[in-house]
């Protein structure tokens, strides 16, 4: 049974999955959320890039390495989908949230962290500019990719004039990885608007 994460918890990875963990996924998923002017449709509707139309949301997650300094290593976002030492892998962008499920996933080898990489921080932005008010059931979950068992699940449910959010950081602590739920809004296009907001959960 997967961990429901509440903001500010941290969590052992290991221990919530019942033993080593080395490959996770972290999936992010949101819907837009469907305005009065969306359900009205007809004029307005269109007016306002209501309904199934070419205006959705384009959130993008991306995962930044740090090390002990809190220096950035490496970055994995849009425009480079892997980490220079191949550990972290994101599988590309999803521009509307359509459907179920998770809308992107970056999976991650634990085992292949490099040894100066100390926390993973994990951001989602909103390209288009648009806020996350119109957006709604946003979450991001770790799953054990060798069996896909959802281990921890953290609702974002984050409603606001804000356009990024810091999510979530998987770290390393006495020899273990674990995961801390962080949740602070921010403002920012891409993940170089949020380092500012960043680097102090790093």
């Amino acid at each position: 049974m997967a961990v429901s994460l509440q903001k500010g918890q941290k969590i052992s990875l290991s221990k919530e999955a019942g033993g080593d963990l080395t490959q996770v996924k972290l999936g992010l998923g949101w819907d837009v959320a469907q305005g009065p002017q969306e359900k009205k449709g007809g004029f307005l509707g269109k007016l306002f890039g209501g309904g199934s139309g070419g205006d959705s949301i384009d959130l993008d997650a991306s995962c930044i390495m740090f090390d002990a300094n809190k220096q950035a290593v490496d970055a994995i976002w849009f425009n480079q989908l892997k980490s220079k030492d191949g550990s972290i892998v994101h599988t590309g962008d999803n521009r509307t949230g359509d459907g179920d499920g998770d809308d992107e996933v970056i999976n991650v080898d634990l085992s292949r962290i490099p040894a100066d990489v100390v926390s993973l921080v994990f951001t989602v932005n909103s390209f288009t500019g648009q806020t996350f008010e119109t957006v709604e059931n946003a979450f991001c979950r770790i799953v054990n990719a060798n069996n896909n068992q959802e281990v921890a699940r953290y609702n974002l449910s984050a409603q606001g004039s804000h356009t990024a959010m810091v999510m979530a950081k998987v770290y390393r602590h006495n020899n273990e990885w674990k995961m801390h739920a962080i949740g602070e809004t921010a403002s920012g296009r891409t993940f170089h608007d949020l380092m500012p907001a960043i680097t102090p959960h790093a």
